[in-house]
């Protein structure tokens, strides 16, 4: 059986080196006719590299330090530290329960008192978190739990929220953002695969657990270092009223965020983009827990080679990613008559928002019919095939998703939006945690498949029927 894995990996990193070379060419050709067509100066595309680079840095880092953790820290806390399984469920919940809670404060500093500042505290509290694991003493490793839970919220909202501000600032267009997020994915599936590779080789070399979260931490030093030396800062708008409000107050960002609650609630397509968050991203967290015992229960074999399984999951992820990049650059490549279009037809601004609003709702459905499949079939070879296509669904997911809060959410609350999305997400993870993943499986599965179902459509009719309905009637009115 592990024959089998190995072959389906390196079939998937055949195809996605291939599809690498091939992209890479396109998107020169790309460039170079783009440059032709619009004269684009040295000094604007040396923006975006600029910005490029320091972005997906950092990502990379950042994102090394936590998926060294991610394979371990089960075992740490149950072989290591001989916890029990209600214990370690606990400690888990504990940190889904901080993520949740904290997720709109979060958001609303990171507006108020710099996204980079944020994101410098982000490398603080998850390099705290780690030490603390190091310590089997159950209140420390709560409390660590509490710091990993808020430097969750920070690392899935203030670091988009840095780069979407800053994009606009530098004045790129949607479609050179929508190549950052979409290269940002790809780092993140190569930074996953090796960091799965590091930290197994450290737990061999030292026989312990610790270690990978030791070089995590280290990793977030460095994290640190290059954000305060590279980064700039920017901030979302304060009103007037927040700076004149009491000191507790304005800790607690209560106007800040009842603003930003009553701005998702009178809006149907930032009430939907918050659906399609907690939909989508509560069934991948749920997944996590679910993909071993769906396999091992289909297999004939004792024991699966997990190694090679989560790199194929990995690599399906960066190939969601290219086909993402792929799909954006046809459907937006610049043409002579864009200037033209653009001069007479206003309505082609909403065009990235409709293409990325369809893709969004094709992810989520594409996404339920790999857990419809999941479900129905028990051989474990489909089975396999059918996670890594909601994986790459993974790969695509992100960089839609980040493309369509960046559209939709105004710069005075980004990352305080951002942040309020992830509460009902965590919440429902908590739930799911609480009555017993593993054991009702299916009906979760089941459960998963249905709202990503329901998630698909209402993003078809809320942002895609809107927008196009908005720009028809724009047409109608035009000269």
């Amino acid at each position: 059986m592990t024959l089998f894995y190995q072959q389906q990996l390196i079939i998937l990193l055949g195809v996605c080196a291939v599809w690498l070379l091939v992209d890479r060419k396109l998107r020169s050709k790309r460039e170079a006719n783009k440059q032709s067509q619009h004269g684009l100066s040295a000094t604007a595309a040396s923006t975006v590299s600029r910005l490029t680079r320091q972005y997906l840095l950092v990502f990379a880092i950042v994102m090394g330090a936590d998926w060294l953790q991610g394979p371990y820290i089960y075992s740490l806390y149950n072989s290591q530290y001989d916890f029990p399984e209600r214990l370690v469920a606990l400690l888990f919940v504990t940190g889904f329960l901080c993520a949740g809670l904290t997720a709109p404060l979060v958001g609303a500093w990171a507006d108020q008192y710099g996204r980079k500042r944020i994101c410098l505290v982000f490398c603080i509290t998850y390099a705290l978190a780690c030490l603390c694991i190091l310590i089997p003493y159950l209140p420390i490793l709560l409390f660590g739990r509490l710091l990993g839970g808020i430097s969750t919220s920070i690392l899935y909202s203030g670091f988009e929220s840095w780069l979407i501000s800053s994009a606009n600032s530098s004045g790129l267009s949607q479609s050179e953002l929508s190549t950052i997020l979409g290269r940002a994915t790809l780092v993140n599936g190569f930074v996953a695969t090796g960091a799965g590779v590091i930290s197994n080789q450290l737990v061999e070399y030292t026989n312990s657990f610790v270690s990978p979260f030791m070089a995590s931490g280290l990793l977030l030093l460095l994290a640190w270092v290059v954000i305060r030396s590279a980064w700039s800062e920017n901030y979302g708008t304060v009103t007037p009223s927040e700076k004149t409000s009491s000191s507790s107050a304005n800790f607690f960002q209560v106007k800040r965020l009842a603003q930003a609650f009553r701005i998702v609630c009178s809006d149907p397509k930032l009430l939907v983009l918050g659906l399609t968050q907690t939909c989508f991203e509560g069934s991948m967290y749920l997944f996590v827990f679910l993909w071993v015992p769906a396999l091992q229960e289909s297999s004939k074999s004792e024991t699966l080679p997990l190694g090679y399984i989560f790199s194929s999951f990995m690599i399906s992820m960066m190939l969601g990613s290219l086909f993402y990049t792929s799909i954006v650059s046809y459907f937006q490549a610049p043409s002579p008559s864009d200037s033209v279009k653009n001069n007479n037809n206003k309505s082609t601004a909403d065009e990235p928002l409709i293409l990325h609003a369809k893709l969004s709702s094709l992810v989520c459905a594409a996404s339920a019919l790999t857990f419809a499949i999941t479900i129905s079939s028990e051989d474990e070879h489909t089975r396999f095939w059918a996670f890594c296509a909601f994986e790459a669904c993974v790969g695509m997911y992100y960089p839609v998703q980040g493309m369509l809060r960046g559209t939709l959410i105004s710069n005075e609350h980004r990352a305080t939006l951002s942040s309020l999305f992830r509460v009902p997400l965590n919440i429902f993870v908590v739930v799911s945690l609480l009555t017993g993943v593993s054991s009702a499986r299916y009906t979760v599965l089941t459960v998963s498949a249905c709202i990503l179902s329901f998630s698909s459509l209402m993003t078809g009719a809320v942002i895609v029927g809107g927008a196009e309905g908005a720009g028809s009637a724009h047409n109608a009115h035009d000269p």
